[in-house]
């Protein structure tokens, strides 16, 4: 005769349970970012924010208090990240059709400007000179042509 097991219920490995790897992944990806944002991959320069093999090619134009101190062929702006469109052309106060902060006056009359802002650089510092603009074109349907400026070099 056979002894029938009276204790129909499993032992449950609790070890992995539901609630516990939830916890898990939540700490994991809490303490990636934290230590990411204490250890940068790169180092920077703290004044500008640019990294330090950079530091002689760029100038904040936030340390820049008035116009007189700007330089030809200097670049001014934020390195650190690449931008793929420029423009060349002498800088204006005022905006087209209500777009952007100020206009470069492009070479080909009235629908060759662009509308520029820039939360990078103070464009007022350099109206009325010409110069090279990078940054990142963004969508408009007020003005054929609207960028954010994240650096630009006078050149005359």
């Amino acid at each position: 005769m056979e002894i029938q097991n009276l204790n129909s219920a499993q032992p449950k490995n609790n070890l992995f349970s539901l609630p516990i790897l939830f916890i898990i992944i939540i700490l994991a990806v809490t303490s990636g970012f934290w230590v990411s944002r204490l250890f940068p991959a790169t180092s920077t320069n703290p004044i500008s924010g640019l990294p330090t093999s950079q530091k002689n090619q760029a100038v904040s134009a936030d340390n820049i208090s008035n116009a007189s101190q700007l330089e030809v062929g200097k670049l001014y702006g934020n390195l650190e990240k690449e931008y793929k469109d420029t423009a060349t052309g002498t800088l204006e106060k005022g905006n087209i059709n209500g777009e952007g902060t100020h206009i470069l006056s492009r070479e080909g009359g009235l629908s060759q400007r662009v509308s520029l802002t820039s939360s990078a650089v103070d464009l007022d510092l350099f109206v009325g000179k010409k110069v090279e603009v990078k940054g990142q074109t963004n969508s408009s349907t007020k003005t054929g042509w609207l960028m954010d400026v994240g650096a630009i070099k006078i050149i005359e």
